[in-house]
C-alpha cells in the first residue's frame, strides 16, 4: 500500500509538472503555429525563397532548393519535405546533394516556434537567429567542399517518400485537428520524460550521466546542472528539451551561462536520431546528417564557449543571454 501512495503521489505530481511545462511551451507554439498558417494561406512563404537562391547555389545546390529551405525555416521540415518532393522530379540530386539540403534544413528549421521557446529561457533571440543561420551556411558550405573535393556521394539521391498530397489539401479544421494531435503528443511526450528524469534521477543514473560528461561538457562550456537536459534536447528535440529548460531556469536551478551554452548547442543539434532517419529518406547520407552535423556544432559552442570568455559581460547580458522570461 505504501508503494502504491507513493507511485501516485510521483504520478500526480509528474502530471501537474508535465501541465506546466506544456502549458508555457503552447503560451509559445500555439500563435506562432496560427501565423505561419496565415503565412502559408497567403503564399507569402515565397517571398523568403529568392534571398536564399544566391546561398544555395554557393553550397552546390541548385536555387530553387532555396524555397524548401524557406518553407522549413519558417513552418517545419516536413513542410520542408513537402515542397521538397513536389521538385524532385524536375530537379533531382546528388546524394551528396541530398545531404547538404538536409543539413541545413535540421540546423535552422521552424525558427519562429524554437526561437521562442529559446528567448523564453533567456538567450536573446537576435543572436540565436543569425548563429543558425551562418551554422546552417558553414555546415552546408564544409560539407558540399568534402564531397566535392574527394569525389563522394555524387551518385543520385535515393529518394524513399512519395509526395502526401493530403497533407496538402488539408481542410481548416483538419490542420485544427492535427495541431491539436500535435499538442497532445507533445504534452505525452514530456510527461514520459518527466518521469523517465525521476526514474534516472531515484537510481542515480543522472548522477552517472553527469559524472560521466562532466569533463566534455565542462570544456564545452556547459554546467553538470544543464547536462541531462541538454541530452534530452540532442536525442529527443529542442521542443522538449527547451520545455524542461524553460521550467528548470525559472527554478533558478541553471545559471544563465550554462542555459545559453546548452540551448546554443541544442538549437544546432538536436532530434540527432529521429530527424537524421527523416532526412536518409530524401537521400542523406548519415555522414552529414549526423556526424557532420555533430562534430560541427560542438565546435563552434566550443568556440563560442571561448569567445565569450573575452566578452565584456555587459555586452553578453545584453546581446547573447539574460533571465528567462517570467509567465
Amino acid at each position: 500500500m505504501n508503494f502504491l501512495k507513493q507511485l501516485s503521489t510521483a504520478t500526480l505530481t509528474t502530471f501537474k509538472d508535465a501541465t506546466r511545462i506544456s502549458l508555457d511551451l503552447f503560451k509559445i507554439m500555439v500563435p506562432v503555429v496560427i501565423a505561419v498558417k496565415i503565412l502559408q494561406e497567403l503564399n507569402l512563404i515565397g517571398y523568403l525563397a529568392a534571398p536564399l537562391a544566391p546561398i544555395m547555389k554557393l553550397v552546390g545546390l541548385p536555387g530553387e532548393m532555396g524555397l524548401v529551405w524557406a518553407t522549413a525555416l519558417v513552418n517545419n521540415i516536413y513542410s520542408g519535405l513537402i515542397v521538397f518532393l513536389s521538385l524532385a522530379q524536375d530537379i533531382p540530386l546528388t546524394a551528396a546533394q541530398a545531404t547538404v539540403l538536409g543539413t541545413m534544413v535540421l540546423v535552422a528549421h521552424a525558427m519562429p516556434v524554437e526561437l521562442r521557446v529559446v528567448q523564453s529561457s533567456g538567450p536573446k533571440l537576435g543572436f540565436q537567429l543569425i548563429i543558425r543561420m551562418l551554422a546552417a551556411f558553414v555546415m552546408g558550405l564544409v560539407l558540399n567542399l568534402i564531397y566535392q573535393n574527394f569525389d563522394l556521394l555524387q551518385g543520385p539521391a535515393n529518394v524513399l517518400l512519395t509526395p502526401d498530397n493530403s497533407v496538402i489539401d488539408k481542410t481548416l479544421l483538419q490542420w485544427a485537428i492535427g495541431e491539436l494531435r500535435n499538442l497532445i503528443s507533445i504534452f505525452g511526450i514530456i510527461f514520459c520524460l518527466l518521469a523517465v528524469m525521476r526514474i534516472l534521477t531515484k537510481i542515480k543514473v543522472i548522477a552517472a550521466m553527469d559524472f560521466i560528461l562532466r569533463p566534455f561538457l565542462t570544456m564545452m562550456g556547459i554546467g553538470s546542472k544543464a547536462s541531462a537536459l541538454t541530452v534530452v534536447g540532442l536525442t529527443m528535440g529542442l521542443s522538449y528539451g527547451g520545455g524542461m529548460i524553460i521550467h528548470e531556469t525559472k527554478s533558478g536551478r541553471i545559471n544563465k551561462k550554462d542555459v545559453f551554452y546548452s540551448l546554443t548547442l541544442m538549437s544546432l543539434c538536436h532530434s540527432l536520431i529521429e530527424d537524421t532517419l527523416l532526412l536518409m529518406m530524401i537521400g542523406g547520407h548519415v555522414s552529414g546528417l549526423f556526424w557532420g552535423r555533430l562534430i560541427m556544432s560542438c565546435l563552434i559552442v566550443a568556440a563560442l564557449v571561448q569567445i565569450t570568455k573575452f566578452i565584456p559581460e555587459i555586452f553578453s547580458d545584453k546581446y547573447l543571454w539574460g533571465l528567462p522570461k517570467k509567465s
